[in-house]
């Protein structure tokens, strides 16, 4: 699998310097490594890069721009272009080799193998920074199969219709050639394979946009003259009197993107201008010049491109070996190398040949002859089964499955298939804890030092006012109080009352009719909008497995909060970031692109539960255990002035207490040396609050089940499965291990979807068929060789 490389130089400038990530993964994947460090401060190569430019510009070469001023002094010559493109390069990579950017390179080191396929994607919108030579880094140079593309920080992935046309279609544009002899590259794009092309040469605008909106495109090409302007736009030269912006084409460009557009190739001058504006369309790859190109070094890019691409390479490989091909003519047009660049949207995959062919063609599916056909079923194996009753073990594992079913529907598997879920999610890899929250947590020490208060419960009124005042100024997001208040605030403290009516959300506790529990009110001085319930529901067991988002609390309840306290955090902090909690028109939530599926009833492991209100599973964070959630600090050190501004600002708090004495403690799925392992109230919040920003935000996946039917044909699979073993593996030691592989291959199923997906499958039921099936079919078959 090829390897993912994301470097992000999103802030910052060259007086500065820039902030840097680096992230390292496979392709198709999570990132499994982040590291973060800094650019150094570097003006000077800045100036060396403008050096190099202002003599290479200079140059007099034949190329594809318009517009570019070139003084009529003598021009400089070869050997100070390279010279200044040695002095860049060697500049360059000291800067990319300093200390406080030491990390990245070693992180990179030690991850990546130079027999890797690699794609490293630099993230900045600093276009100064775009320009530069990233193919000639030192890191990059030393891998034969990494190259480089470029990409703005702001992406989205547009879902595309597909065509059916059986054949590449592409869209050239022959603009303005003026100077420059376009006629090769038509010649070059004829010879491809399996390409239908439609050229456009030299045509008025309204041809062009007509063309973009009447058909469906893959690849959309042009060569002529191009620039990039001063305001960082770029504009290309569609004939001798006409030239157009990407913003000028914007509604036909996007209609294309939507239609299939995948890959838009300028060989033209200076287009990095083309690709800014073009990023905006989210179109998956552009393949552009950084710089003037001189023509013939444009046609030789691209005759090496296509032919690399045509047999099978991906687009980066194609670029990468262009790109060094174009090296045996730097003797006459110096730094050709340094021209061609990737601009890619990192929402999508590397392109190849083949997949915008069979992506606009079906498949043909293997036939099977009929002398196959025939050997295949005349086998004596299947004959003999077949005498032995075939269609009674395949009724027996329907049969088998619907009793499965049945019991699994009465609750009689519930108890194991809850332990099976409390397993795999202790197998799941440790994740980071999760820096958008804070949380204050009072312990028995803070608890005896407000003694001489006398408080009511675990934070007296004075406390609580210091806390606040220390917490306010930094601007949190939003403060959870995560302690019942069900009296008044004591007058001497009006300070605290302004306090709990700013950015704090309290909490309250709903009342059970059905238990006779009476609940707790809530703190008088705080509005209904600034209320969450603290009710969580219990198992049999009594461990938190579910999150409870909102209930209609009874009329004569003293706590009327219709939403719980991590909803009410989390929308507050999501408001800031623009999502909104919206409806679907059958009542669901939807958070951004996120929509919930509340528990029913009948849900995966679950059977016949109480699923009132609105609940879903809670998928724990365990970085490395459920009680290392996000940071903490406790109270004492908080009022001690040992709170850092940064871990506040913009940031949720949450506010408990972990004092044992209090017993506010909750038991998880995790266990640690056979013990159910228990965490206080407040970290129970913090899981809660973090599941619900990292499912909006990060795309972490809520847990889910699959739908009744799939999971009655998954089952079923299985009992397939646990027959043909049985019957393909006579010998007891190999079905045995048949059986042991069939185990592992379940769990890893299992495991991954899990991880990934956060997907629960029906693993209890499929191992217990599959091994149910395998006996019986086994015995089956055994009494059958005897009667014989």
């Amino acid at each position: 699998m090829g390897k993912l490389v994301v470097l992000k130089l999103i802030e910052g400038d060259f007086e500065q310097g820039f902030y840097a990530i680096l992230q390292i993964g496979d392709e198709n994947a999570l990132p499994a490594v982040e590291i973060t460090a800094k650019l150094p401060p570097n003006p000077t190569i800045l100036r060396d890069y403008y050096h190099w430019q202002s003599i290479y510009r200079h140059l007099r070469l034949p190329s594809r721009p318009i517009g570019l001023p070139k003084q009529v002094t003598q021009a400089p010559s070869l050997e100070e272009c390279h010279q200044a493109a040695q002095k860049l390069k060697v500049n360059f990579n000291t800067w990319l080799a300093s200390d406080s950017f030491r990390p990245i390179c070693e992180k990179w080191l030690e991850k990546l193998t130079p027999g890797d396929t690699i794609r490293v994607i630099l993230q900045t919108r600093d276009l100064r920074l775009q320009k530069f030579p990233w193919h000639l880094w030192d890191l990059i140079e030393r891998y034969p199969k990494a190259e480089i593309a470029l990409s703005a920080p702001s992406y989205e992935r547009v879902e595309q219709m597909t065509a059916t046309n059986g054949k590449v279609k592409i869209l050239a544009i022959l603009g303005n050639s003026q100077g420059i002899d376009t006629k090769v590259d038509r010649i070059l794009l004829e010879n491809l394979p399996n390409a239908d092309i439609t050229f456009l040469v030299e045509p008025e605008s309204k041809d062009l946009t007509d063309k973009l909106w009447e058909q469906d495109w893959q690849i959309f090409f042009f060569a002529g003259h191009s620039a990039t302007q001063t305001n960082e736009t770029g504009k290309i030269y569609i004939n001798q009197t006409e030239s157009l912006t990407i913003s000028q084409l914007k509604y036909a460009l996007k209609k294309a993107v939507e239609r299939g557009l995948q890959l838009a190739i300028f060989n033209s001058c200076d287009g990095l201008g083309l690709a800014r504006e073009f990023a905006d369309l989210n179109i998956p790859q552009i393949v552009v010049m950084r710089e003037p190109v001189p023509d013939r070094v444009a046609q030789q890019f691209l005759k090496y491109f296509l032919e690399a691409f045509a047999r099978g390479d991906s687009s980066y490989l194609a670029v990468r070996e262009a790109r060094e091909r174009l090296q045996a003519l730097e003797n006459q047009f110096p730094c050709a190398t340094w021209l061609p660049v990737i601009c890619q949207n990192p929402a999508e995959l590397p392109l190849t040949w083949s997949q915008l062919y069979f992506s606009s063609t079906s498949n043909p599916t293997n036939v099977v002859t009929p002398s196959q056909s025939e050997q295949f079923i005349h086998t004596p194996r299947i004959g003999v089964l077949n005498r032995l009753g075939l269609p009674f073990i395949l009724f027996a594992s329907l049969l088998m499955t619907g009793l499965l079913m049945g019991s699994r529907y009465l609750g009689l598997l519930q108890s194991l298939e809850i332990q099976a879920f409390d397993w795999l999610m202790q197998m799941r890899p440790p994740e980071k804890p999760d820096s958008r929250l804070l949380i204050v947590t009072i312990t028995e020490e803070d608890v005896r030092s407000q003694q001489s208060e006398k408080p009511r419960g675990s934070l007296s009124d004075k406390f609580l006012t210091q806390l606040l005042a220390k917490l306010e100024p930094h601007q949190p997001a939003a403060i959870g109080l995560d302690i019942y208040r069900d009296y008044p605030t004591d007058k001497k403290y009006p300070q605290l009352v302004k306090l709990m009516q700013n950015r704090l959300v309290a909490v309250c506790k709903v009342s059970e009719p059905q238990t006779g529990k009476s609940g707790v009110a809530p703190p008088p001085e705080v509005s209904q909008d600034h209320l969450g319930f603290s009710d969580i529901l219990l198992d049999k067991d009594n461990v938190v497995r579910r999150h409870y988002l909102a209930l209609t609390p009874p009329l004569s309840s003293p706590c009327q909060a219709s939403y719980a306290l991590s909803v009410q955090l989390a929308l507050r902090y999501l408001y800031k970031k623009g999502v909104k909690l919206q409806f679907t028109s059958q009542g669901k939530w939807k958070l951004g692109q996120l929509k919930f599926k509340p528990l029913e009833a009948h849900t995966g492991a679950y059977q016949r539960i109480d699923a009132l209100g609105h609940q879903i599973l809670l998928n724990y964070r365990f970085s490395p255990s459920p009680q290392a959630i996000a940071p903490k600090i406790t109270l004492g050190e908080l009022l001690a002035g040992k709170l850092n501004a940064a871990a506040v600002k913009d940031k949720i708090i949450l506010i408990g207490t972990t004092a044992e004495s209090f017993r506010d403690y909750s038991l998880t799925p995790y266990t640690i040396e056979g013990k159910q392992k228990t965490i206080p109230g407040v970290i129970l919040q913090a899981q809660m609050v973090s599941q619900l920003l990292s499912a909006v935000l990060d795309g972490r996946p809520l847990l889910w089940s699959w739908s009744i039917w799939f999971e009655v044909i998954w089952i079923w699979g299985w009992s397939i499965v646990g027959i043909s073993l049985a019957w393909y593996v006579r010998r007891p030691s190999y079905l045995l291990l048949a059986v042991g592989i069939g185990f592992i291959i379940l769990y890893g199923i299992a495991i991954i979807l899990l991880s990934l997906f956060g997907c629960l499958i029906p693993l209890i039921p499929a191992a217990l068929i599959f091994v149910s099936t395998n006996v019986i079919t086994t015995v089956y078959l055994g009494s059958k060789i005897k009667q014989k």
